[in-house]
């Protein structure tokens, strides 16, 4: 094997650019350099660092690359002492790159940050040059007129308020009542024998029209012809809640909806009504003749259910009773034309006789034989039975000529009247038929009527007050002056931002 030239082998010395500087060097030179460099220093020394980390680290490379083609055992490990010494060097120079560039960032920062101080400041002092320093406030007309115009806008109204609450307005009792709408559903023969009955939850179509009802005029004309409102809630001395006495209609109606509150739970069909007024006794009997009305409504919805129920069935049973009567009278007047009860009955008779007359005509003709055999043709006994078979002839084709023809009258045909009865008694039976069908619908459209009853049940009878709780003179303050300083709020601030404009 080939030994390597001197200069291969040679092993490069450590530079002393990189070589490892003491603890305290490494402590203190950053230090100095974040408190005395620029930005621009600190970039120029952390890029000389890094160079010279990347010299130090190309140079320990090389010559861990020499030392490895050194055959001779005692200068390979003088090599790598001179290697190991290069690496240590190289790590120590990187370190103090990574230094540099963080002392740079510092420096930077610290830099950006008194620019920023510097801004500020100078801000600052052209804002105080710029604003003068506000000065003490005074009183001025406007404050005065603004407190005067609180005064005005929401105190003397709130004052006068409670004074007429507390002073005029007279204490309303309060009677509630409350009831629903329940459906009844009883069941068939069958099912009552098994002691089955079926309560069904309330109407939801009925207790509408009923929540409805109660709010209209047609319940406060019946509550009227029943209690006199207009003199139940005729208080001279408290014209604010009160109604005059002299008042129309209408007005009633539009006092009525201050006075009775119906509150209507749509989930469960329940009713309740508050009614007011100045005395407890008047306040429950008008809710006791608001629910005597609301029943009375209730029973009429279901007389008109069950006549709606009803009346289809009962108009088809009438017209199957007419259709039997004409039937009827076809029959009976056919019967007074031909003077037939039932051509079957009639026609079997007849048939009855021919087959009679055909025996007797049998017997003659053998009666005829036997007498001939024994008796010349002049025997007085031959004349008598060929006399009899001839006369047994002559009916007999009478009685059969008799089918072709009508009878008495020779114009119709005996044919022709069974066809025609045929078809009447056709008819006869079919309207019998559509009779009892439509008698048995009508059964079942009344059974169905009555097995659906509407009625109204109340679960708050109507109560009696022992001590006023209306009007909620607390509530109506509170809101009163709520609305009236905001009111007074908006209106201040459209006269200063008015103001501020000009």
């Amino acid at each position: 094997m080939e030994k390597p030239s001197k200069d291969k082998g040679k092993i490069p010395e450590p530079q002393k650019d990189v070589e490892p500087k003491s603890t305290a060097e490494n402590a203190a030179g950053p230090r100095l350099v974040a408190t005395t460099l620029t930005p621009a220093e600190a970039a120029s020394v952390a890029e000389e660092k890094a160079e010279a980390a990347r010299a130090a680290g190309a140079a320990a490379k090389s010559a861990r690359a020499a030392a490895e083609t050194i055959e001779d055992e005692a200068e390979r490990a003088e090599a790598m002492r001179r290697v190991q010494s290069l690496t240590m060097a190289a790590a120590q120079a990187a370190q103090d790159a990574a230094q540099a560039a963080k002392e740079k960032a510092e420096v930077t920062a610290s830099a950006q940050k008194a620019a920023e101080v510097r801004a500020r400041s100078r801000l600052e002092e052209d804002g105080k040059a710029a604003v003068p320093m506000a000065g003490r406030a005074r009183l001025r007309l406007r404050h005065v007129v603004l407190g005067l115009s609180f005064l005005i806008c929401v105190c003397a109204p709130l004052a006068v308020t409670a004074w007429y609450l507390y002073a005029v307005a007279k204490d309303q009792y309060a009677s509630s009542v409350g009831f629903a709408v329940r459906t009844e559903e009883v069941g068939s023969a069958i099912e009552l024998l098994g002691g089955i009955t079926e309560l069904s939850g309330s109407s939801s179509s009925d207790t509408d029209v009923l929540y409805e009802f109660i709010q209209s005029q047609n319940m406060v004309r019946a509550i009227n012809a029943r209690v006199d409102l207009r003199v139940a809630y005729h208080q001279p001395s408290d014209p604010v809640f009160g109604i005059p006495s002299d008042v129309r209609i209408e007005d009633v109606v539009d006092y009525w909806q201050r006075m009775v509150k119906v509150f209507y739970d749509r989930a469960s069909g329940l009713i309740e009504i508050r009614v007011l007024a100045f005395d407890p006794d008047t306040a429950q009997e008008i809710a006791q003749a608001i629910f005597d009305e609301s029943s009375d409504m209730i029973n009429q919805l279901s007389a008109i259910a069950r006549s709606d129920t009803t009346r289809y069935a009962r108009d088809e049973l009438n017209s199957a009773i007419e259709r039997l009567k004409d039937a009827r009278g076809a029959v009976t007047a056919y019967r007074i034309r031909t003077q037939i009860i039932d051509p079957v009955t009639d026609i079997q008779g007849r048939m009855g006789l021919v087959n009679s007359l055909q025996t007797q005509l049998a017997e003659a003709l053998i009666e005829l034989d036997l007498v001939r055999r024994t008796s010349p043709e002049t025997d007085p006994r031959v004349v008598q039975a060929e006399r009899r078979v001839e006369v047994i002839r002559e009916r007999l084709a009478a009685e059969r000529k008799r089918f072709s023809e009508g009878g008495d009258d020779e114009s119709v045909s005996y044919s022709s009247l069974v066809s025609e009865y045929e078809g009447l008694a056709v008819e006869q039976e079919f309207a019998e038929k559509a009779y009892l069908s439509a008698l048995a619908a009508f059964d079942t459209a009344q059974a169905e009527a009555q097995r659906k009853s509407r009625y109204l049940a109340t679960y708050i009878d109507p109560t009696v007050a022992e001590s006023s709780k209306f009007p909620k003179r607390m509530n109506i303050l509170g809101i009163l002056g709520a609305v009236l300083f905001l009111g007074w709020a908006i209106a201040v601030m459209v006269y200063y931002s008015i103001r501020d404009r000009r």
